[in-house]
């Protein structure tokens, strides 16, 4: 069976003397490995399509559960992120949280989406770094069934909580003086902090990256945001670590 579709290259990985085996993010068929035969080869066709953090349209051919590239075509490279080392790492942290939130055959148009807008967001530079970094990983969170509970007190249901706290694990919020006993760690938001993350659960994919806060606000939204990621899923990345090592 043969199909054409856009993918965007999560992981790329040499195979025998000139192929690659890549990772690759579909809309229609979730995230699936692909055999890229000679994709290595001095003036390979699809060397270019074949990069890692590249959308290509890509014909694909399956075999007894095997798929393997015919044909390609790059269509965005994001070309800022190969001029600047800290926000390659950045993208590469995006692909290894994508690929490890993303199933095999399973379609899921809106993780493609968001992996595709951050990375135009961080090429492009339409927003810093660091406020592309959280809305990613805050919305990557939401899209992965652990949207957190920001609209009110989770205890005494006030709208704007006195001293606000986000519980990292149970993903709710209070006010300090009603945190609730067993509640774990908890993280203090500031008003500025709690409108941003709201913005950032709610927002319609196009306008994600289309909201800016003050110096201190971004340092801390930054900071919660990757403390709730990791923590909902329990596991570290190791591009997250090189990319604080070059940022």
């Amino acid at each position: 069976m043969y199909i054409t579709t856009p993918g965007l290259v999560l992981r790329e990985t040499e195979y025998r003397e000139s192929s690659l085996i890549l990772t690759v993010l579909t809309a229609s068929n979730g995230k699936l490995t692909v055999q890229a035969r000679g994709a290595r080869r001095k003036g390979s066709k699809v060397a270019a399509a074949t990069q890692l953090l590249t959308l290509s349209e890509m014909t694909l051919f399956e075999n007894k559960d095997r798929w393997t590239l015919t044909e390609a075509r790059s269509v965005e490279q994001f070309r800022g992120l190969r001029e600047d080392i800290a926000k390659l790492s950045l993208g590469t942290y995006f692909a290894e949280a994508l690929d490890s939130l993303s199933d095999e055959d399973a379609p899921n148009p809106e993780l493609l989406s968001l992996g595709l807008n951050a990375l135009y967001a961080l090429s492009e530079g339409l927003n810093s770094d660091a406020l592309v970094k959280a809305a990613f990983e805050l919305r990557l969170a939401c899209l992965s069934g652990f949207e957190p509970l920001l609209t009110h007190c989770s205890v005494c249901g006030k709208e704007r909580p006195d001293a606000p706290l986000l519980a990292l694990e149970g993903g709710t919020l209070c006010c300090a003086a009603c945190r609730p006993e067993g509640a774990g760690e908890c993280v203090t938001l500031t008003p500025g902090v709690l409108d941003a993350m709201r913005y950032i659960v709610s927002a319609g994919p196009k306008r994600l990256y289309a909201f800016s806060v003050g110096p201190e606000t971004e340092k801390k939204l930054a900071r919660v945001c990757e403390a709730y990621f990791l923590t909902q899923l329990g596991r570290g990345f190791g591009t997250l670590d090189f990319y604080k090592t070059v940022r």
